[in-house]
């Protein structure tokens, strides 16, 4: 079963979509969009294996996450650290869209995929890789180093976990980011394992004409 979800906010539209793995309760894939002092954060934290186990590390995540969502992106991943040592672990990706330089910073631990899609000026067209690192959050923390990139309007970040294949077979242009995260869902699964995709569509600073 795919539950979806969708949100705008003043920076983003936002969509999720997500499913369970096979002959398993519950998810253990989460996701966190909150609005921050001049943007947002988005999250998608996987916990470690499946079933209920796997989701308790998330939801302990996505807790720490959104109490401290204005913290740097570092201290974020440190803070869930500490707090997810006695559970099994997590992988993470983070993106911060900071709306009054449009920006970018993205950070991710483990198999969670991250991409920026441009679909115009000033930046052109194509596609960004987050870049990720091995680790495990709550058991081994690799050098926290986030990247940080240039965005501007209609451009699209599209986030997954690992139950979800990251070869779409498309380019996404003016889909709404709901329809596009329930693309991806049902079309692109490994079949395996939990999963969670999470597409936001960049609309600019409040303010911009």
């Amino acid at each position: 079963m795919i539950q979806t979800f969708t949100r705008s906010l003043a920076l983003l539209d936002c969509g999720v979509a997500s499913f369970t793995a096979p002959n398993q309760s519950e998810c253990g894939d989460r996701h966190l969009v909150k609005t921050i002092p001049g943007g947002t954060l988005l999250a998608v934290v996987d916990g470690a294996g499946h079933g209920p186990e796997a989701a308790i590390a998330a939801r302990t995540a996505i807790g720490v996450l959104e109490a401290h969502a204005s913290d740097d992106p570092v201290l974020l991943v440190r803070r869930c650290h500490e707090q997810l040592r006695t559970t099994r672990g997590a992988v993470m990706s983070l993106a911060v869209i900071n709306g009054a330089v449009n920006t970018l910073t993205w950070l991710g631990i483990g198999n969670i995929e991250g991409q920026l899609a441009r679909l115009g000026p000033p930046y052109g067209t194509g596609c960004e890789n987050m870049l990720i690192r091995p680790g495990i959050v709550g058991y081994r923390l690799p050098p926290l180093r986030p990247s940080v990139s240039p965005i501007s309007s209609g451009d699209l970040i599209i986030i997954a976990t690992d139950g979800i294949r990251f070869d779409f077979g498309r380019q996404f242009t003016e889909e709404r980011p709901r329809a596009i995260a329930e693309y991806i869902s049902s079309r692109c699964r490994t079949g395996l394992d939990d999963g969670l995709v999470l597409v936001a569509r960049y609309q600019g600073p409040a303010n911009e004409p």
